[in-house]
């Protein structure tokens, strides 16, 4: 009697009969005398009883076509041989039909799944190619079949599910002074530790780009100040000792002497000790800005991932108060505000500004002329974009004003959103920890089913819990399994990041599996669509209604409490994720699309509203917004941003940026940015802020894009957003 059976890629499952009696179901279905559910069972049964105990898919199906041709049912046969013969046509089909269309660089949603990605260079296209057999393989080979279902009939996304094979984790936040301090093996090469600004602003390229070789996610580095701080000193000191030879005295005296800023001063009328130290720090912050400009310039230039896209890089900062720090984000802020190249608006890294009171954004504050300057550089750049440390949910009581290490308790974010901080199997921190991988759920095809279902809408909304329940379940228990495929990977399948960077690796063998250690990071289930959930089940989107406030606030609260739960049944650290939709944005959409038709403000359009938002479209005040959308931020704790429109050139309205931090503050949100309009020559990379820009004033060239943020982050040119987003960035109104 059958078992076991082995699928295609080896692995050994229970034998279910069932299946076989859905099958030849499916084939009865197709003949004039239709189906026998007798027959059927009969068949099955046979099957079942196969004197071996293991047998592969294959072989069972031969034992099916068999017994058919045996049976009174021969015409059967021929349909179920037809259906398998169709099967893999199909299978083999499409794979041509989109390789096809790699081959030719089409513009379409599969090439332009990704915006940071360049699909149209040969790398760019070697990974797409590796991209669309692997998401094949995942489905036929990895999925349990009721997940597999799932994600056939729109319930559930699983995100970079093309990387599912290689057990690799999404993302980290860097803890950079391992790096610096130690140096690091890359390759066949290693590095040293750092002894000035340069090589530590060199090494954090290459730590954030080597590593992103190693996952499928973005990069961080949670205090970008802090870490580099130290290396500003001993560059000063390194001045103070050219000096001494230089003039042949000993400057020894003046190594350590405690400097209030580094600020670079004209040394008219200065002598004696005085002149030497305002020469080295005029030195140091020249070296400082260098290095500053490189690092930026290499994150927007080394690819990583075979060559065909920057690194996904984030960088946080803003609450070193130390002479030492506050140079380093100056120099960061002047640097981006000047911009790359001819001027250009650097893509990365995503800059993050740490708002924090009594440090970084009341006027009373050390950082405040820094937070300022920062509102100025995003008026223009559109970075940094603000992170709330503030929000209740972002505070850590184990935080002091004097710890000279207190950003171990500072919450850091990823660019796009993601947030990793809690940690129910070790330290509350951002450091050295990431998301393992993620699944978003469909919040509005559960709607639209509930509302062609269910008139009352007392029990419509009753039975819209119950199958929320349900897509929930079926996202934690893949996201589980993927964990549990994970976990088998190799510490040295990781060679940097298991060589120290994510918590606790430094304790691994080469051999040792990476099970003991991934548990720190996190599994995140995200939504999508919320605005579109309560048109279908009440008329009306959140943003419009009182009534549909408190409902999304009560989804939204159960899907969190439900999500809770899972860290205790799994345990492992299960999280709430606003979803960033990007590839995902038009793909639910048009699948229930094409199943419930055009539904007015839900299907009709080409994609389904970010998260917890209120519709792009939505005339409203940033006012407004902030008080319908921050209620949620407390529940999203994998993740969740914040966006305001601004019409006209921000460049020299800094104040607009600071008011919209200010509502940040008032509403608990945790993240947030904001977006105007910027005009890219893509010939010559002038930019403005004037409207309908046409031609090049200083190129001449029509060539004209607009630079616009994607789902956090921002994309040279629009060329490369998927249709779904296009559509979105067409819909998005001014909120004033």
């Amino acid at each position: 009697m059958i078992k076991k059976v082995i699928k295609r890629d080896g692995r050994l499952v229970d034998f279910n009969s069932v299946k076989i009696v859905e099958a030849i179901r499916k084939a009865m279905a197709v003949t004039e005398a239709g189906e026998d559910i007798v027959l059927a069972a009969q068949i099955a049964e046979k099957v079942t009883k196969n004197n071996k105990e293991e047998m592969s898919v294959e072989e069972i199906q031969d034992c099916v076509e068999f017994a058919l041709m045996e049976s009174p049912r021969k015409e059967v046969a021929k349909k179920y041989i037809a259906y398998r013969n169709q099967r893999n046509i199909a299978r083999k089909a499409k794979s041509h039909e989109i390789f096809q269309e790699i081959i030719e660089a089409q513009s379409n949603d599969i090439t332009r799944e990704n915006a940071n990605m360049n699909a149209d260079t040969p790398a760019g296209m070697m990974m797409k190619f590796a991209s669309e057999a692997t998401k094949a393989y995942v489905d036929e080979c990895l999925l349990s079949d009721d997940v597999r279902d799932a994600v056939a009939n729109g319930y559930i996304h699983i995100h970079d599910k093309d990387y599912y094979p290689t057990k690799s984790l999404t993302c980290i936040q860097h803890p950079l002074d391992k790096i610096l301090e130690h140096g690091l093996k890359a390759g066949h090469g290693e590095s040293r530790p750092a002894k000035r600004i340069e090589t530590a602003s060199v090494l954090a390229c290459i730590s954030m780009e080597t590593v992103q070789n190693e996952m499928h996610g973005g990069q961080a580095i949670p205090a970008f100040d802090y870490y580099l701080a130290p290396y500003v000193r001993k560059t000063y000191q390194e001045e103070i000792k050219k000096l001494s030879d230089l003039n042949g005295k000993d400057y020894s005296h003046l190594l350590d002497v405690k400097l209030d800023d580094y600020i670079r001063r004209d040394l008219i009328g200065m002598q004696g000790d005085e002149r030497i130290i305002q020469h080295a720090v005029n030195q140091t912050v020249m070296r400082v800005h260098q290095s500053m400009e490189a690092f930026v310039h290499n994150m927007n230039t080394i690819h990583s991932r075979g060559g065909n896209q920057v690194v996904f890089s984030s960088i946080n900062y803003g609450t070193d108060t130390s002479a030492e720090g506050r140079c380093i984000i100056r120099e960061i802020l002047n640097t981006t505000y000047e911009g790359v190249g001819n001027g250009s608006t650097a893509i990365f890294p995503i800059q993050i500004w740490k708002k924090k009171k009594g440090v970084s954004y009341l006027p009373t504050d050390p950082n405040y002329d820094l937070y300022k300057f920062a509102c100025k550089v995003s008026a223009r750049r559109f970075f940094p974009n603000f992170l709330n440390l503030d929000a209740s949910y972002n505070q850590d009581e184990a935080w002091k004003e004097d710890d000279p290490r207190r950003f171990e308790h500072e919450v850091a974010t990823m660019g796009c959103r993601t947030r990793v901080y809690g940690n129910k199997f070790g330290p509350k921190t951002s450091i050295g920890r990431g998301n393992l991988s993620f699944t978003t759920i469909n919040i509005v095809r559960i709607a639209i089913e509930c509302n062609k279902a269910e008139a009352d809408l007392n029990t419509r909304i009753a039975r819209f819990f119950e199958k929320l329940d349900w897509t929930l379940d079926m996202a934690a228990k893949q996201l589980n399994e993927r964990f549990d495929f994970q976990k088998t990977a190799l510490k040295k399948q990781f060679p940097l990041l298991m060589s120290g960077l994510w918590i606790g690796s430094e304790n691994l063998a080469d051999t040792d599996n990476i099970e003991q250690v991934i548990n720190q990071g996190t599994l995140s289930i995200g939504f999508i669509g919320l605005a579109e959930c309560l048109l279908a089940l009440i008329g009306k989107h959140h943003g419009e209604s009182e009534e549909a406030q408190e409902l999304g606030l009560r989804i939204v609260s159960h899907m969190a409490d439900k999500i809770n739960g899972y860290a205790e049944t799994f345990q492992h650290n299960f999280t709430f994720l606003g979803t960033p939709a990007e590839g995902l944005s038009g793909k639910f959409t048009k699948m229930d699309r094409k199943k419930f038709g055009n539904l007015p403000g839900i299907t009709d359009k080409d994609y389904y509203t970010n998260s917890s938002h209120i519709p792009v479209s939505f005339h409203c005040t940033p006012e407004h917004k902030a008080k319908i959308e921050g209620p949620y931020h407390k529940y999203e704790n994998a993740g969740h941003i914040f966006y305001v429109e601004i019409d006209g050139d921000a460049t020299h309205n800094p104040e607009a940026i600071m008011n919209i931090v200010d509502l940040m503050d008032k509403y608990d949100i945790g993240y947030g940015s904001v977006n105007h309009n910027r005009n890219r020559c893509l010939d010559c990379g002038y930019e403005d802020a004037s409207s309908d820009l046409t031609e090049c004033p200083h190129c001449k060239s029509t060539n004209i894009d607009t630079l616009q943020r994607i789902t956090g982050y921002l994309v040279g040119t629009t060329n490369r957003w998927n249709s779904g987003k296009l559509a979105e960035l067409k819909d998005r109104v001014i909120h004033k």
